[in-house]
């Protein structure tokens, strides 16, 4: 979610339809409940500490999630640092929440050394921040390895703030992830921020003469206008929800209905026959059964990313720091 969140897996193996996604069945909730039995609690103590100082910090997993997921499965490899490692990927700029996950990894080391993955630490770190800001809660099936591969070359593939539906649904697809996981997906933007840069193309040259974009409603164009003039600074932070921007709710559904959405991406998903009729179910009190449909769809939909093209002991190991492979 290359803005998307604000600065956004066995030893048999299933390949699913196409080969589009391979999935481990060494995946389980409570992988850990033996030869690390407070793994899960120390990831949560260490995501609230830094989301107590901070909570911007937990749009910040859920997008670092993310970006991992996108580029070579679930396995970690979004944490390696070099110069040459997906970190340096322009798709990866303003990646953030890297010190939690050190963070939780050093306890863990004293802890069970060894034991707890850093791919696992980040899923489960994902789960809790959503969780911290007022959003649902959810199993996170653990026993992921780390990846020993991180190249900024193989990050062209995550999502973009400019991609049409067609695009962003053949990134998911891709992923194994449908329509609907697509939509659901996109709605922890409720939390995410966002620059300047990636949408005011949107508020003053949309058609290259000078018009703005039409799906824009007129009063929320004006708001937008303030917060980025158009020779302001193309850094300044916005948040993706405006209404309620630190709780995770479904207002940012409501928003692409009432043409309040931020991200051409994001709002793009109420001109598509497809995605409108997932967007509308969330943004409906009746249907939504008043935001449980979508806390509920959105911690299975997290579940089915998390479980993408994992590694297995074979092909992965568990790091001793994030950071590097073990050598």
């Amino acid at each position: 979610m290359g803005v998307y969140l604000g600065n956004y897996c066995y030893v048999m193996i299933i390949v699913l339809v196409l080969g589009k996604e391979v999935r481990s069945q060494s995946l389980k909730n409570g992988y850990y409940s033996s030869s690390c039995p407070r793994a899960e609690s120390i990831v949560r103590s260490t995501v609230e500490s830094h989301f107590d100082s901070d909570p911007t910090i937990s749009p910040g997993l859920l997008r670092l999630h993310f970006h991992d997921c996108f580029v070579q499965g679930c396995d970690g490899s979004v944490l390696i640092k070099g110069k040459k490692a997906e970190q340096a990927a322009l798709a990866n700029g303003g990646l953030r929440g890297f010190e939690v996950i050190d963070d939780a990894k050093a306890q863990l080391e004293l802890e069970c050394p060894g034991v707890v993955s850093c791919a696992d630490i980040l899923a489960l770190a994902a789960r809790d921040a959503v969780d911290l800001s007022s959003g649902p809660s959810w199993r996170v099936p653990t026993g992921r390895k780390d990846g020993r591969i991180s190249l900024a070359s193989e990050a062209s593939n995550l999502p973009s703030p400019f991609d049409s539906v067609a695009v962003q649904k053949q990134k998911f697809e891709a992923k194994g992830l449908d329509a609907h996981d697509l939509v659901t997906l996109l709605g922890a933007h409720t939390i995410g921020q966002t620059d300047c840069l990636f949408f005011r193309y949107r508020l003053y040259n949309y058609t290259v003469t000078g018009n703005s974009d039409p799906t824009i409603s007129p009063s929320f164009l004006t708001q937008l206008k303030t917060l980025c003039p158009p020779n302001g600074d193309p850094s300044k932070r916005v948040a993706l929800d405006i209404g309620s921007p630190s709780k995770f709710d479904v207002s940012f559904f409501k928003n692409l209905r009432d043409g309040n959405g931020i991200l051409e991406s994001d709002q793009r998903l109420w001109s598509d026959s497809e995605t409108n009729d997932v967007v509308r179910k969330y943004a409906s009190t009746i249907r939504g059964l008043l935001g449980l449909r979508f806390d509920k769809e959105f911690g299975q939909a997290m579940v089915k990313m998390s479980s993408i093209e994992v590694k297995t002991d074979v092909d992965g190991e568990v790091r001793k720091v994030c950071s590097k492979i073990n050598y």
